[in-house]
């Protein structure tokens, strides 16, 4: 990859609270824009990560939060009165969708508690008319069956199911993102889901610190390696890589209803 200086890289979806960042976060978000980085979207995994991300959001202009309840969440972390306690954040100006929430079946997480809490907060979301954002993982049945029930609008993150779960997700006027994974070796999935998926239904992003990109895979990432995620994308739709950028940063703009 050549020394080119790109713009308009929106990451749709981050964990700047998680540790790894400890270290050297402020600087991280101080220099991000300096290479192209012009949004990032940190989303929430249960309550306290919900007050960090709204601080983040507080205090960098380019930063926006998520509040909600990842499925890792659901057995420790929930208060009684989740919902209320959430619905008071999703009030917050730069706050843009409810989530992380999802399935987690690749872990031991007890189905019985995952599934009425994601419910629910689709359910709030709904009613707050706001997006949210879909963690699916080893779930895609139950994920497709509550999202055709519920209906709402927003974003499967990260996105891992077939080209087939992909035109399921697209008929119920949902997005996805895609991270480092099309950068992998043998990434056979997710290149064919990358060459289907409409460019308007598409957006970027790291899950930072988690799915860096070749040539970094294993490192840490953060939001400037979408830059090797676009690239390959790019490549696989025969398109230049600024266009990409363009493209996604409008439609995470316009999904996550940011002005």
């Amino acid at each position: 990859m050549n020394d080119t200086i790109y713009n308009n890289i929106f990451d749709a979806h981050a964990h700047y609270d998680d540790k790894r960042f400890d270290i050297d976060r402020k600087e991280i978000f101080n220099t991000l824009q300096s290479k192209g980085v012009c949004g990032i979207i940190n989303n929430a995994i249960d309550i306290e990560t919900t007050k960090i991300s709204i601080d983040y959001a507080e205090k960098y202009p380019y930063i926006y939060a998520t509040a909600g309840i990842h499925p890792q969440s659901v057995e420790n972390n929930l208060p009684a009165n989740y919902k209320e306690v959430i619905a008071s954040y999703l009030k917050h100006p730069k706050v843009v969708a409810i989530g992380e929430i999802g399935l987690e079946y690749h872990y031991d997480i007890p189905k019985n508690l995952q599934i009425p809490v994601v419910k629910e907060q689709i359910e709030l979301a709904k009613d707050f008319d706001m997006p949210m954002v879909f963690h699916d993982r080893e779930a895609h049945l139950d994920t497709i069956n509550i999202l055709k029930k519920y209906r709402p609008k927003g974003i499967v993150h990260c996105f891992s199911g077939s080209v087939e779960m992909l035109r399921e997700i697209l008929k119920l006027g949902l997005s996805i993102s895609l991270g480092g994974a099309v950068t992998f070796k043998n990434a056979k999935q997710p290149v064919e889901v990358a060459r289907e998926v409409p460019l308007d239904k598409l957006l970027l992003e790291t899950d930072a610190p988690y799915m860096t990109p070749v040539p970094f895979r294993g490192k840490r990432c953060t939001s400037d390696n979408i830059v090797y995620t676009a690239t390959r994308i790019a490549e696989i739709k025969n398109m230049p890589v600024q266009k990409l950028l363009d493209i996604t940063k409008e439609n995470t703009m316009n999904l996550f209803n940011i002005k």
